[in-house]
């Protein structure tokens, strides 16, 4: 999380910097060139809109996986088992624990809209391709763990 607002603080420093003024030394240029020789089909053509139908179907499978990891922490911690990342207090509280994870979805469909506002569309499509294989290998993972049984005194 810390490393995606770290990148989306350094485009936009970038982007800054890009519209400083000119000095007197540098004389204005009208051509356009397209980088590394592209035409400006192949340009247009990487660009598409935000809610294209394969964001809709990534977006989904983040809040599909985070529903899932939902699920798995409430019966990791209905087994007795200890959630690691977040508090027991937060994970019991049940409408709190919903909101976490909704919140979740939220800011990888925000991290994801920055980086197509910015042109990054390869980080677009990866922000919630690693969002959803993280979050279910961590749902399997709850699920792989063995029921803890409380220790009884004789």
């Amino acid at each position: 999380m810390i490393l995606l607002l770290a990148l989306a603080t350094s485009m936009w420093a970038g982007r800054v910097s890009a519209q400083a003024p000119e000095t007197e030394g540098q004389t204005p240029t009208s051509t356009v060139v397209a980088p590394g020789g592209k035409s400006q089909t192949e340009e247009r053509m990487q660009q598409h809109r935000f809610w294209d139908k394969k964001n809709a179907w990534l977006f989904a499978g983040v809040g599909a996986a985070r529903t899932f990891d939902y699920f798995s922490t409430l019966n990791l911690r209905r087994r007795g088992d200890q959630e690691i990342l977040v508090t027991n207090d937060l994970v019991d509280n049940h409408a709190a624990f919903a909101v976490v994870e909704a919140a979740g979805t939220g800011v990888s469909i925000g991290a994801s809209y920055l980086f197509h506002h910015y042109g990054h569309h390869k980080l677009e499509r990866w922000t919630s391709i690693v969002h959803f294989g993280l979050t279910t290998s961590g749902a399997v993972r709850n699920y792989c763990l063995k029921t803890v049984h409380p220790r009884s005194t004789p």
